[in-house]
């Protein structure tokens, strides 16, 4: 059995309506997760009229959704599509897309000016905002560089300050307008006035509770309004009223200092912080990454950040109301209410889920209006709760504000703006579930489902972190994805129902949980996933960041890639196959849904033998690739 069908619930008149809601698409087998897992664990299912029910409905059911013939692992130096696809590159690492910059230099050797007018390194999440019919703008972020790629000497050395400075061009956020020609491909079109380079220098706005606390004042900016840049962006987010979200990540990696020791709280080292040299360099020729001297100076990044795309002169606004972790992406919906909400996850071990809900409601009449919604409203952070044996249970939102749950000046919470700004020990404070590293969030398009990767966890059943609920391996290689419902399918509820929509594993070598759930086969095994979104139809595209060995508990897997599931069925098929050791991530579509742009990141890292996309003896670049159907059809139908 590779999936479950829909449970009418006229058939079974012994369940309950709500139970139907949460079991709408089940792509995870009850069953298997407990024959798999008993011996091991000591799990256990009563016999209850719902797992009857489950049961009972377990067979087969082709996907309606799935319109393409699976691709099969790969280990070899390119990107495969499936048959009567096509994928080519539209932008690479170091194009220009600023007027005047020059071409790629792949000898390492141009400057730092060079870089701040090309694309940026390592592309990652990224959005599509249509212009006119044939025209629209990509915003993309550039998360970090490869030094064995950026300089000549392959970061084997000390950086001068030109190199430090060039390594910050290379990071932010790239965006550039494209173009449709008569072939129906886009094209970039580097002589665009809305292209634009955001990078580690560029000015921008504090805003929300943290904005001009004391705990964000520095030497070089006393209001703390004012923070210059951005960098580590991984994933993204996209509003209604036409903005970009980009999300800064592992910030904590850029930070060091010219001091053997530095005294830093454990609030501070909760981030991952520490003195010592850092394999970026940037403290050695730009004092604010020295925390001995600016010790308030990571305090400044870890948030999401909206950008409007539309106006080349708008400043970056960095959203404190949205909390400060290693953001992954920014999921938003509009609840029916009209409240935003905006669904995060924080990317590290045994770190949080967490849901933002505006203070105002959104107004489709008044564009402008809504451009300050994700400056005021509440944050909350995930609860998990399961009987043993189970992978479904409940779940509540826990509010992250001053005075409430225990966040309080006793507890080392003086102000809102410190939970904001210590987001992760406030999570802990009110007893949060810790999770196997929280990545992109998506919702799906009927605005009835929330869906996770949970990307893997070798920490998992440890102390801290217990086995169970969503999290049901120790030592977990695989990962998972997680799906939940909000109450009533109220967004802004603080209670929802969840389940496991999929169990990353490997059936070929392993046993029980670790060969994943019942959707998993030699097939469309994978690991570790990471980017996930939804195309209007309701299609899951899910991507990998995981082990590309194709060795031992990952034979068979080959390189990153990109997958399609039916979330009504729990089919999951293989779409895309990436070059030599990279990792496949951000995804965007055309409106028309004929084309969708995926990101190749850091193909050939740590030296190894890639050479995508040009082929030949050239070095490899970090790619956005566009993927059409010959035919001109819908991508995936």
């Amino acid at each position: 059995m590779t999936h479950q069908n829909m449970i009418d619930p006229e058939d079974h008149p012994e369940i309950e309506q709500t139970d139907f809601d949460r079991l709408t698409a089940k792509g995870i087998s009850r069953r298997n997760f407990l024959r798999g897992g008993t011996a091991a664990m000591g799990l256990f299912l009563a016999a209850s009229p719902l797992a009857q029910a489950i049961a009972a409905t377990s067979q087969t059911r082709a996907s309606k959704l799935l319109g393409f013939s699976a691709v099969p692992a790969s280990t070899a130096d390119t990107f495969a599509v499936p048959k009567g696809y096509v994928a080519k590159p539209l932008i690479s690492w170091g194009d220009p897309i600023l007027k005047g910059a020059p071409a790629f230099d792949p000898s390492g050797n141009q400057d730092a000016a060079a870089q701040a007018g090309q694309f940026g390194d390592n592309t990652d999440g990224m959005s599509f905002f249509p212009l006119s019919e044939d025209r629209a703008l990509l915003a993309v972020n550039n998360e970090y560089t490869n030094y064995e790629y950026l300089f000549a000497h392959q970061g084997k050395q000390d950086l001068t300050a030109d190199e430090v400075r060039k390594s910050q061009s290379a990071h932010g956020v790239s965006v550039f307008e494209i173009r449709r020609n008569s072939q129906g491909e886009w094209q970039v079109a580097p002589d665009s006035d809305y292209n634009r380079r955001i990078t580690a220098n560029t000015p921008m706005e504090l805003t929300g509770p943290a904005a001009g606390h004391d705990l964000m004042k520095t030497a070089a900016d006393p209001s703390g309004r004012k923070p210059l840049g951005t960098f580590n962006n991984c994933a993204n987010g996209q509003t209604p009223w036409g903005t970009y979200l980009t999300c800064e990540e592992n910030f904590h990696g850029y930070f060091a200092s010219t001091q053997d020791q530095v005294d830093l709280p454990a609030r501070d080292t909760r981030y991952g912080l520490k003195a010592g040299n850092r394999g970026y360099q940037w403290y050695r020729h730009d004092e604010r990454f020295d925390l001995a001297k600016h010790p308030n100076e990571p305090h400044r990044f870890g948030w999401v950040v909206e950008i409007d795309p539309m106006n080349p002169e708008a400043t970056p606004r960095k959203r404190t109301a949205l909390g400060r972790f290693k953001h992954e992406n920014a999921a938003l919906t509009i609840d029916r209410s009209g409240h935003v909400v905006v669904y995060l996850g924080d990317d590290e071990r045994g770190e949080h889920l967490y849901k933002f809900v505006s203070r105002d409601r959104y107004n489709p009449d008044n564009q402008k209006a809504n451009r300050n919604l994700l400056e005021e409203g509440t944050l909350y952070v995930a609860r998990f709760r399961a009987n043993d044996g189970e992978i479904k249970g409940k779940g509540e939102w826990l509010e992250l504000s001053h005075g409430k749950n225990g966040l309080t000046a006793e507890n080392g919470f003086a102000d809102q703006a410190e939970v904001m700004i210590f987001a992760r020990e406030a999570a802990t404070q009110v007893g949060a579930t810790t999770m196997d590293r929280p990545e992109w969030v998506a919702v799906h398009p009927n605005n009835k489902a929330v869906f996770c990767t949970l990307t893997n966890n070798k920490n998992r059943g440890q102390e801290g972190q217990p086995v169970g609920g969503p999290n049901p391996r120790a030592k977990n290689n695989y990962g998972q994805i997680l799906r939940w419902w909000p109450t009533n399918g109220d967004h802004t509820a603080t209670s929802f129902d969840w389940d496991l929509f999929a169990i990353a594993g490997n059936p070929t070598v392993a046993e029980g949980l670790y060969a994943g759930s019942d959707n998993i086969n030699a097939d469309n095994m994978f690991n570790s996933p990471d980017g996930i979104g939804f195309d209007r139809t309701g299609r899951l595209w899910i991507q990998t960041d995981g082990k590309y060995s194709n060795t031992g508990e990952f034979a068979g897997m080959g390189n990153n890639q990109m997958l399609c599931a039916d979330p009504e069925t729990g089919e999951i098929r293989r779409f895309a196959t990436g070059p030599i050791a990279c990792e496949i991530t951000g995804l965007t579509f055309s409106p028309d849904q004929r084309t969708v742009f995926v990101g190749v990141q850091h193909p050939g890292e740590d030296l190894a033998p890639s050479h995508f996309p040009e082929g030949g003896n050239s070095k490899p670049r970090s790619t956005i690739m566009m993927i059409q159907r010959r035919d001109g059809g819908m991508i995936g139908a």
